[in-house]
């Protein structure tokens, strides 16, 4: 990342001099996108900066200084006199100083066009606002890199009151700060405009940064700009024609903007068309859009249009998909808010009665609400208005390759005769690595596949190494399965295993044979649909119950019980048919159930009513996961992630959970819909050609670890939230890696939320969570190279024959 390394002593070794580096020429901006006195100002015209030391030892300063034209200041003070505007905001009229801290975000980039930037935050001002150094045409990039490594230093020595001499590129890499795309200091219109193409409302703007921006802007690396690649603009695909219509449930004239794969924006299209929605029959409802000149487009209204409804810029944006696969993003724009409040009522009713097979007057009031709430952006109601720290950097690039990296390919099969020259990774024993299961007690991760379970240790220095294979997995009587549910058991020491074939019973394995030693018969008419820890982190005690769920059914298990193992009075068994489909547990066993219909019930002990139930939004749910304190409670269906906050805020239950006490009528628990944002759900699919479908979603996890990240994984793409993010209300609260193949099962390391353990169809990777990056065109568009074997020693954690003991994994 640094190139100018060997002039550290030529810049440092003289404590005579006040000044360490230069930018001679430049221009100084203040940026402040929430503003009302204006999006940019510009300071000053013609601006120098340096980098000074101070009278105290590790501390540094950035001075950016208004330079003039011989007999400007004099004439311009005469003008001006003591009002003046050139002092900008009030404060020196020709000096801006700023201590070097981390706290700065001090970043750099390099434009399209060449200009080299510098930007740091404006602490005085607003969350957003930034200080933007513009440098002039005539500054190298050498310079432009030295500087901002002198930068890095200045703030290393601070954080760690010593000399930066010893500082490595990781250390000072780990300085800088890539979170925010910079700006335009200068735009042509301000992103409240009415431009005819949309750069600045949430979710569309920078998306998908310039890949020639994104390869200039290797932060300093002194590489050559990559010439940019131009690409035809993405043009909109033929309209299906309209159904017949029974009714219309919404209508509005709009703005209609189709985003644009090769910019990154929502490009006008048509500037009044006339958008409805319309029921036409079976629970069907369609989408179109028909503009004067031209049909638009038409579809039908389910859960895979991923509708986002956005009141600050009146925009609807959602995805249209064509008989192929391919994805498009579109952006509906409302003349008002009211015509915006109008068409999302109607897109939610569509979307809903589909879903569920109801008519929306039919549902509750609150519910209605509940789900109306769930598709808009909102703030939550918590979030602070300013982080006070930011989040550890997610976005570095990738590792370059080691040399030593063998570029071939080994077989990864459960076998016992891999010849050396093997190099098919395709499966031949007709199995596939299907499921994870991570130790809570010991450094183990465990991969099924097919009737085999791979198991691996996970060292010191974060990667995996291959221990042993579990081969032949049968039950007690001999006969072979393989196990489609898997779950860590009394320290470690067992695996609760599910077979199909017999729903009513579980298998426990002991894994320091690797044998099934116990058959455990549930019930003879209630079958195991779901199981799950008596309590959150009860893998790391002694604990031998633990909980059961058929369709209808809430149950405890007791492997100690003589005959069936399902504890009769602990049961809560209902009439009706739920279609329970997943549950968690937090550190004190209350209970979250989610179903199929997509409601969920939080109970706080066994055998009793749900205290609280969470009206569906129409979705099957197919994951479930709870913070440890059950502050939150995180849903996964197909296309979506739901975050609900189960602290109730005001009444007579005020800081109560929902687990412990219901919710009031009025005081309904807060949604927060985590999705990809359609212009992204449009680049995943015109990469893989495949929906979105995400695995079951996780929170971090550990004893004394707090819930700060989510991990979910949808074909290829490994994704991950940040709860900073979403509690603070970010417009860009996840990151991606992308590998070549699908994602079959992942979850964090426990312990940690800097490690990821993610199992490929015939490989098993432990990532860290940094190697994710922000949702770009090259980053959706680039995989992880799949097979490429790392040798023993090298970083990385991809499997080898050298690493591999007895059986290949």
């Amino acid at each position: 990342m640094f190139v100018l390394r060997g002039l550290n002593k030529l810049v440092f070794g003289d404590s005579s001099k006040e000044s360490i580096v230069e930018i001679s020429q430049g221009q100084l901006y203040l940026v402040r996108p929430r503003s009302v006195k204006g999006y940019s100002e510009l300071i000053f015209k013609d601006a120098a900066a340096t980098i000074r030391r101070t009278g105290q030892e590790f501390q540094y300063q950035l001075v950016v200084q208004r330079a003039y034209e011989e007999g400007e200041e004099d004439l311009l003070a005469e003008e001006a006199g003591e009002d003046g505007g050139i002092e900008g905001l009030g404060g020196e009229k020709d000096e801006k100083t700023f201590l070097l801290d981390e706290e700065l975000q001090f970043r750099t980039d390099v434009r399209s066009t060449g200009e080299k930037i510098f930007a740091w935050r404006d602490l005085s001002g607003d969350v957003d606002d930034l200080w933007e150094l513009v440098c002039d045409a005539s500054v190298k990039l050498e310079t432009a890199a030295l500087f901002e490594r002198v930068a890095l230093q200045c703030q290393y020595e601070r954080k760690f009151r010593r000399s930066h001499e010893n500082a490595t590129d990781e250390d000072l890499e780990a300085l800088s700060y890539f979170e925010e795309p910079i700006p335009e200091a200068s735009p042509i219109a301000s992103p409240a405009s009415k431009s005819p193409t949309i750069t600045a409302a949430p979710d569309t703007a920078q998306l998908f940064p310039n890949t020639t921006k994104a390869n200039m802007a290797k932060k300093a690396a002194g590489k050559a700009p990559v010439p940019q690649v131009t690409e035809d603009p993405t043009a909109a695909p033929p309209s299906v024609s309209q159904p017949a219509a029974l009714g219309t449930l919404a209508e509005a004239v709009a703005e209609l903007h189709l985003f644009d794969f090769p910019s990154g924006t929502f490009v006008l299209q048509d500037a009044k068309v006339h958008a409805t929605v319309t029921e036409i029959g079976n629970w069907e409802y369609w989408l179109h859009v028909v503009g004067e000149d031209r049909e638009w487009l038409g579809q039908p209204i389910f859960a895979d249009i991923n509708p986002v409804f956005n009141y600050e810029y009146r925009s609807f944006i959602f995805n249209h998909y064509l008989d192929d696969g391919s994805a498009y993003s579109w952006l509906i724009r409302f003349k008002d808010p009211e015509d915006l409040e109008h068409f999302h009522a109607g897109v939610m009713q569509a979307q809903w009665e589909h879903s569920n097979q109801m008519k929306w007057q039919k549902a509750k009031d609150t519910d209605r609400e509940y789900v109306m709430e769930a598709f808009q952006d909102l703030t939550m109601e918590d979030a602070p208005e300013e982080q006070d720290e930011e989040e550890e950097e997610e976005e570095e690039e990738e590792e370059e390759e080691d040399s030593d990296v063998d570029d071939g390919q080994r077989s990864e099969r459960y076998d016992d005769d891999e010849s050396e020259d093997d190099v098919d990774t395709d499966d031949k024993d007709g199995g596939v690595n299907s499921q994870l299961a991570v130790g809570y007690k010991h450094d183990r991760s465990f991969v099924v596949r097919g009737n085999k379970i791979g198991v691996f240790k996970h060292t010191d220095d974060n990667q995996l190494q291959f221990s042993t294979t579990i081969s032949n997995v049968k039950t007690p009587k001999g006969k072979a399965f393989n196990p489609n549910k898997v779950m860590l058991h009394a320290e470690d020491a067992n695996m609760i295993l599910q077979n199909l074939d017999d729903p009513n019973a579980l298998y426990r394995m002991d894994l320091e044979t690797g044998k099934v030693v116990d058959e455990w018969k549930v019930h003879d008419d209630i079958p195991v649909k779901v199981f799950a820890p008596e309590k959150k982190f009860a893998q790391m005690s002694g604990e031998q119950t633990f909980l059961g769920l058929s369709g209808n059914a809430l149950y405890r298990i007791d492997p100690r019980l003589a005959g069936n193992k399902l504890v009769d009075d602990q049961l809560k068994q209902y009439v009706t048919k739920n279609a329970f489909s997943a549950a968690a547990t937090t550190e004190k066993g209350q209970i979250a159930v989610a179903s199929e219909k997509g409601d969920i019930r939080l109970f706080d002990r066994l055998g009793i009513n749900a205290k609280t139930l969470i009206p569906a939004l129409g979705d099957p749910i197919i994951g479930m996961d709870v913070s440890a304190d059950g502050r939150w409670v995180l849903a996964t269906t197909r296309t979506y992630l739901l975050l609900i906050d189960a602290l109730q805020k005001g009444g007579k239950n005020d800081g109560k959970l929902g687990f412990d006490k219901a919710f009031a009528k009025d005081a309904k628990p807060q949604p927060r819909r985590l999705a990809l944002t359609p212009s992204h759900v449009a680049q995943f699919q015109h990469e893989t050609k495949a929906p979105i479908s995400f695995t079951p979603a996780r929170f971090n996890m550990g004893l004394d670890d707090k819930e700060t990240t989510i991990i979910t994984a949808t074909g290829p793409f490994i994704v991950t939230w940040s709860m900073k993010k979403i509690m603070a209300n970010r417009k860009d609260p996840y990151s991606i890696k992308r590998y070549a193949e699908e994602v079959k099962a992942d979850n964090f390391k426990f312990g940690s939320d800097k490690n990821l353990i993610v199992a490929l169809p015939n490989e098993v990777d432990m990532v860290a969570k940094r190697a994710l990056q922000r949702p770009t065109r090259e980053s959706i568009a680039t995989p992880s190279r799949v097979g490429a074997v790392r040798r023993s020693g090298a970083r990385g954690s991809y499997l080898g024959r050298n690493d591999i003991v007895n059986s290949p994994y």
